[in-house]
């Protein structure tokens, strides 16, 4: 294994386990207050009798979409108890996993935080934080425009790519060896060189860039490096039980679009903060007016998506504050996405919230995507039917 191949198969499945290993990272403290307590639920699930209604047409279980989609780790929560957890390929309760881009929701979160101290302004042009810049493709977008990934940034997003934008970032960042003619600057001097395709505040273009530039705006704003805003904003007051970690780059800056590992089980501690409107532990952590914001669908979010190449998958769904949002069964979705198949599901019509890690052998797959959304609104449709009292 390598920096060039670590996100390939077969070497991703031990990589996504040991990224500290690979490529530096800063410690995200869980600090030393109490931890939220995750309980066992008295109607534990059982995967292999959730019947699940795949893409393709056929009817499976949720055993088998776990099973056929590189699953490492799994954590499923019915009002706030556990009633399936599952761990493979070398993975445990305690085993840090990298979380791709599920990183940018906890981003998104430490925005909200921000906005309510008064230290940022959504509103605001986000020059006013970073004047570097100025001149770039970023200059006039506002802060809005990086949480719901509308601005007007040239930025390929092509995994499959070596020559893409996101692949070249992910040069000057660390994550890929730099070309011999290539000299790494660093991700916040790659980004002053992005040039505008658009205007800013038009349609939602998936760009991993946003969210970087939303965490250089984040560090500068609060003054304070990310991995010590996540901890204090988020993973302290949650009451996160175990540390997690966030990669940086040759500079010491944080990966903010997907560089956060951290246990399954504290990533069900967030979901479950997002579900009870951003409270846990007791503690209010990220505001509720914040979160109803970023879950309501207006018709300039909708229609920015509607055009997007992310609407043929997730149709009628819509992004917003760093988060994905599609329609369910019987209510709206909210998801934190990573590439390789990283994933926390909030279904709040049945209380339930979902976290899978895996490897999946490539970065996107939709189908994987689909079936494992599919498999967890019915694990969570299961669990409110067993939880009843008359059943």
């Amino acid at each position: 294994m390598t920096l060039a191949n670590w996100q390939r198969p077969p070497h991703n499945q031990w990589a996504f386990q040991h990224l500290r290993e690979v490529i530096p990272t800063q410690r995200i403290s869980r600090g030393f207050g109490p931890t939220a307590p995750l309980a066992w639920s008295e109607n534990p699930l059982a995967p292999e009798v959730v019947s699940v209604q795949r893409l393709e047409g056929h009817t499976s279980t949720l055993a088998d979409v776990l099973l056929e989609t590189s699953t490492n780790a799994v954590v499923i929560l019915h009002d706030g108890r556990i009633v399936f957890e599952h761990y493979a390929n070398g993975m445990a309760s305690d085993t840090p996993h990298l979380l791709m881009s599920v990183t940018k929701s906890v981003v998104g979160c430490v925005t909200g935080v921000l906005v309510a101290h008064g230290l940022l302004d959504p509103e605001e042009q986000a020059s006013k934080y970073v004047p570097e810049i100025k001149g770039s493709g970023y200059d006039g977008a506002t802060v809005r425009n990086l949480l719901d990934m509308r601005t007007g940034v040239a930025f390929s997003e092509e995994y499959t790519n070596d020559e893409a934008d996101v692949r070249a970032m992910e040069r000057h960042m660390g994550w890929r060896p730099a070309k011999p003619s290539e000299e790494r600057i660093g991700m916040y001097d790659y980004l002053t060189t992005l040039d505008a395709a658009g205007p800013h505040g038009g349609p939602f273009v998936y760009r991993s860039a946003d969210s970087d530039m939303l965490g250089w705006l984040c560090e500068r704003a609060a003054g304070t490096r990310m991995a010590d805003l996540v901890s204090q904003l988020i993973w302290q007051p949650m009451g996160a039980e175990f540390d997690a970690e966030i990669t940086c780059d040759p500079a010491g800056s944080a990966i903010h679009d997907g560089g956060m590992s951290a246990r399954a089980r504290d990533l069900a501690r967030f979901g479950q903060m997002i579900l009870d409107d951003g409270l846990a532990n007791g503690v209010q952590v990220v505001p509720e007016q914040w979160l109803t914001h970023t879950c309501t669908m207006d018709p300039g979010i909708r229609a920015a998506f509607a055009t997007s190449e992310a609407e043929p998958v997730l149709t009628g769904g819509w992004y917003r504050g760093q988060f994905w949002f599609m329609p369910g069964v019987l209510g709206d979705l909210q998801a934190c996405l990573g590439i390789h198949g990283q994933m926390v599901l909030v279904d709040r019509a049945t209380r339930t919230v979902s976290v899978k890690l895996s490897s999946w052998p490539v970065a996107q797959h939709p189908t994987f995507l689909i079936d494992t959304v599919r498999a967890f609104v019915a694990a969570g449709q299961h669990a409110a039917c067993e939880s009843l009292p008359f059943r």
